[in-house]
């Protein structure tokens, strides 16, 4: 036996040929897929898109689920975008992305059902945001983003807590432009999303992260999308088309478009690369996105050996 807690994940795009934002209101059946990976709870993930996504997103994640159903629970949504950096936006779609303002967070908040929201401080506006959506009890991340070393540290005097999937969608770290990877690394304050999935980070970059950040800044999170579970192929990402290939989710330009990889094979890859304990790696997908949140320990375990992991 090799029991360990079930694992939490906060960047979940969907799965099982579901996408969160093309459709929303299938939440709760991503919801049941995520038990087969070892997930128990998880933050559903919108990306920037119509705002009627988010809308019925929230709608569903009030309702409830369905009768007799069973599987990870909802700790509410990641928005993430839609005010973001256009020169960082990955594979977002540009015609849906905003400025930062009061209006268009209006209503978001963590009782609302607003666990997390991805922001670009450098954006106009984004701070005053930032310090209104921390005063309603939602996470705020850096993400998808150009934001100078000032900007970051602004946007953690103004109350942000994490960066959203380190290394991807910023700039790089320089030696006198540290930015948002330097910040996250060499301070004290961010803890910051990582997708360990053999695609999107070098090995090095993972081992140099982790020896910065340690299990209890170091957050293990999937990004993984509708392709999680299906063959290689086409799928979607929102309301683009994406191609599977070779474990990658990629726009037709070859842009990564979130990944197909399991939380759980995300933490493989951890081991992996940086020779840490299970046990350390399993807290990167546990206590850590728990603290983040502001929530405890859950009683749910799970076994590694019996979902396939093979030291």
């Amino acid at each position: 036996m090799s029991t360990h807690p079930g694992l939490v994940d906060l960047q979940v795009n969907g799965a099982a040929g579901i996408d969160l934002t093309a459709e929303p209101h299938r939440l709760w059946e991503v919801a049941a897929a995520l038990p087969a990976y070892g997930v128990v709870a998880f933050a559903p993930t919108v990306i920037t898109s119509d705002p009627a996504a988010r809308e019925v997103a929230l709608a569903t994640l009030a309702a409830g689920p369905p009768a007799g159903w069973v599987g990870a629970e909802p700790l509410g949504l990641h928005l993430e975008g839609p005010m973001i950096a256009p020169s960082r936006k990955g594979a977002h779609p540009e015609h849906w992305l905003r400025a930062p303002s009061f209006d268009l967070v209006d209503g978001w908040s963590r009782e609302a059902g607003v666990a997390m929201v991805t922001i670009a401080p450098e954006l106009p506006g984004a701070l005053a945001v930032i310090e209104r959506l921390v005063a309603r009890g939602i996470v705020v991340s850096v993400g998808h983003t150009a934001a100078t070393t000032a900007d970051v540290v602004a946007a953690v005097e103004a109350g942000a807590r994490c960066v959203t999937h380190l290394g991807n969608a910023m700039a790089p770290l320089l030696p006198r432009e540290p930015g948002p990877v330097g910040v996250a690394m060499g301070g004290d304050d961010l803890v910051a999303g990582l997708i360990v999935d053999g695609h999107h980070l070098d090995p090095h970059f993972v081992r140099a992260a982790w020896r910065a950040l340690g299990p209890t800044r170091f957050l293990s999170v999937s990004d993984t999308t509708a392709a999680l579970g299906l063959p290689d192929g086409p799928t979607r990402l929102g309301d683009q088309e994406v191609v599977v290939a070779d474990g990658t989710v990629r726009l037709h330009d070859g842009t990564l478009a979130g990944s197909a990889a399991s939380l759980l094979g995300c933490l493989r890859h951890l081991v992996a690369q940086t020779g840490c304990s299970v046990e350390d790696a399993v807290a990167t997908a546990t206590t850590t996105p728990l603290s983040l949140l502001g929530l405890p320990a859950r009683e749910e375990t799970i076994d590694l050996e019996e979902l396939g992991w093979r030291s």
